[in-house]
């Protein structure tokens, strides 16, 4: 096998466990209505179960780039994985709530430190030559996993027609593929090194934890750009979206579903597309504005504007396939690719820090305001404070795009 082959098989590979990896955290939006009804779940409760895989990760995730470093990829997306399955395992057994709550805290212990390792294992097979394009794909697969269990009520209607548990089986039953997909990527890696075709970039040697964080100006405003939107789309897609149209709409389980996963079908074709494009003509800075100013559009249509939640949607589509398709691949222009590891660990570490803040504070402004059915406009406060955190994410952005025309070489 050539390195070049080698690289696309880590692709399809890594992509395919991260399928695993996007469906298990994504399981709790459909389920976050028949959790309040058959469990009695506040909303409170409903965002800690996703907010609680984000909190260890404020400090291993950290740990886990430095452990990317030093031990490669391929290892660490193999056992995280596994604990990864552990935790969906977990999850699945369910009842009660504190089981369910550590089932999504070992499962966060290992997705994220997973995703880190899965951008630096591409980062170093195809540095220097279709990055972005590549990256971009590898986000395509786990887009596949979210547009899955968004319309699992649909393709799987028996699951949810049986209780909570289990659509949260099938989860985990997922997840199992994305281990075995994450064994042989480890497997291919260590032949691969075997037979000379070395991985470039990887830094076996001790870290200095003294230098773990002399990152550039521009990595910080990339930094602050990510811990805003993600702090938006995930607490908002994943946790309570599904629920939000269901009482603001009046829709059933499966349209709301359904509306919802546009956004990640969308991002399953689009993603690639954009990273094509910034492959081929850079301009990360303007990028990463355009697609922060379209989330803030889209919080504005849902808040402000009596138009079909339709039209947000197709928003936060393109938002969330023009944002990541340029965001990850622009930490490989403002550090060295043995640092890699440790730079995306922690800016992950940071994403996690504003994801766990953000699923419990939007969850408490739904209880202290009533959200329900009965009184959707008790809503209205969650969206205004994703319109506000979107708002400051473009202005981080704009701040990139500025340190960029001044430092670009």
């Amino acid at each position: 096998m050539t390195r070049s082959a080698a690289a696309w098989a880590v692709l399809a590979l890594t992509g395919l466990a991260l399928f695993g990896n996007y469906y298990v955290y994504d399981s709790i939006g459909p389920l976050a209505e028949q959790l309040s009804r058959e469990l009695g779940y506040s909303d409170t409760q409903i965002g800690t179960l996703n907010a609680i895989y984000s909190v260890p990760n404020i400090v291993l995730v950290f740990v886990g780039g430095v452990l990317v470093d030093r031990y490669g990829p391929g290892l660490v997306t193999f056992w995280t994985a596994l604990a990864c399955l552990a935790g969906a395992a977990l999850t699945a057994i369910g009842s009660p709530f504190a089981l369910m709550a550590a089932g999504r805290l070992l499962f966060g212990i290992g997705a994220e430190t997973m995703i880190v390792a899965t951008i630096v294992a591409l980062g170093i097979w195809f540095a220097g030559r279709q990055l972005a394009f590549a990256m971009a794909l590898s986000i395509s697969f786990a887009r596949v996993g979210s547009y899955a269990v968004d319309v699992s009520p649909v393709w799987a209607p028996g699951a949810y027609a049986s209780g909570w548990q289990a659509p949260l089986t099938l989860a985990a039953g997922i997840m199992f593929i994305g281990v075995v997909a994450a064994l042989a990527y480890w497997r291919l890696e260590a032949n691969a090194a075997a037979r000379g075709l070395q991985v470039l970039g990887l830094a076996r040697e001790r870290i200095e934890l003294a230098k773990l964080t002399r990152f550039s100006r521009g990595y910080w405003y990339v930094l602050a750009l990510c811990v805003l939107f993600y702090s938006v789309i995930f607490p908002f897609r994943s946790t309570f979206s599904i629920k939000y149209f269901q009482h603001t709409g009046g829709l059933s389980l499966e349209a709301a579903s359904v509306l919802n996963s546009y956004v990640f079908l969308a991002a399953v074709f689009a993603t690639p597309l954009f990273g094509w494009l910034n492959d081929r003509v850079g301009r990360h800075g303007l990028l990463l504005t355009l697609g922060a100013a379209l989330l803030a559009a889209a919080f504005y249509v849902l808040g402000a504007t009596g138009l079909s939640p339709g039209v947000s949607t197709a928003l936060i589509g393109v938002a969330f396939s023009l944002v990541p398709a340029v965001l990850w691949p622009a930490v490989t222009l403002i550090e060295p690719p043995q640092r890699l590891g440790t730079a995306y660990g922690f800016m992950t570490m940071a994403q996690n820090i504003g994801m766990a803040g953000s699923n419990f504070a939007a969850g408490a402004l739904n209880d202290a305001n009533g959200a329900s059915a009965a009184h959707p406009a008790g809503y209205l406060p969650m969206i205004e404070f994703f319109g506000v955190l979107s708002l400051l994410a473009v202005v981080f952005a704009a701040l990139f795009w500025r340190y960029r025309a001044t430092h670009a070489t």
